[in-house]
C-alpha cells in the first residue's frame, strides 16, 4: 500500500499487534459513492489484518448527517463500539455551499471527539476535484481508508489504556 510521506509513523502497529476483540462502527455517506466505497474497502482490509469485528455499519444522505449518525452510535447502551469511523468525500463546486458542508461536519465530529465518550475517526475528504480523491485511495498520497482503521485502532489502543493505566501506551506521560 502507498502512504504518504506525512504519514510513517501511523504505519507503526506496535501499539495495536496485541489489540483483541476490537469493535467498531463506520458510517458513510451516499454522496460520491465510488469514493466512498473505496474508502470503506481500504479501512475493511486494514482491519480484517487485525481481526477486527465491524460491529455497525451506517450510511447517510450526506455529509452533514454524519455527525447525527456517530453520536447516536457513541451513546449506544448496549454493545457499543470502540470507535466509530467516518467516511465521506466532499468536492468542491462552485458555490459556497462546499465551506459549509466541511464547516459543519469538521466542527461535528470533532466535538463528538471532545466529548471523551468514544473516539470518531475523521475519514472525509475535502477535495478541490475527484481526481485528487484517488491519490488518496491508494495513489501519491497514500490510502486514506487504511489509514483510518490504523488510527481508529491505535485510538481503540488508547482508550483501553487510560481506563486502565498500568498496561502503558507509548508516548503517554505519566
Amino acid at each position: 500500500m502507498a502512504q504518504s510521506s506525512n504519514s510513517t509513523a501511523l504505519f507503526d502497529v506496535a501499539a495495536i499487534k496485541e489489540l483483541k476483540q476490537a469493535r467498531v462502527a463506520i458510517v458513510s455517506t451516499e454522496w460520491n459513492e465510488s469514493i466512498v466505497a473505496a474508502l470503506r474497502e481500504g479501512c475493511l482490509s486494514q482491519l480484517n489484518e487485525f481481526d477486527v469485528q465491524l460491529c455497525y455499519e451506517v450510511r447517510v444522505p450526506g455529509a452533514v448527517e454524519l455527525t447525527y449518525a456517530c453520536a447516536r452510535l457513541a451513546r449506544l447502551n448496549q454493545d457499543p463500539p470502540e470507535a466509530i469511523i467516518a467516511f465521506g468525500a466532499v468536492i468542491r463546486g462552485g458555490t459556497p455551499h462546499f465551506e459549509y458542508v466541511c464547516q459543519s461536519v469538521t466542527q461535528g465530529l470533532t466535538q463528538l471527539n471532545t466529548a471523551g465518550v468514544i473516539p470518531v475517526i475523521f475519514g472525509v475528504l475535502t477535495l478541490d476535484d475527484e481526481a485528487q480523491a484517488w491519490e488518496r485511495l491508494g495513489g501519491s498520497h497514500g490510502h486514506k481508508g487504511a489509514e483510518a482503521a490504523l488510527a481508529a485502532l491505535k485510538m481503540i489502543a488508547l482508550k483501553r489504556t487510560l481506563e486502565m493505566p498500568a498496561t502503558g501506551w507509548p508516548g503517554l506521560i505519566s
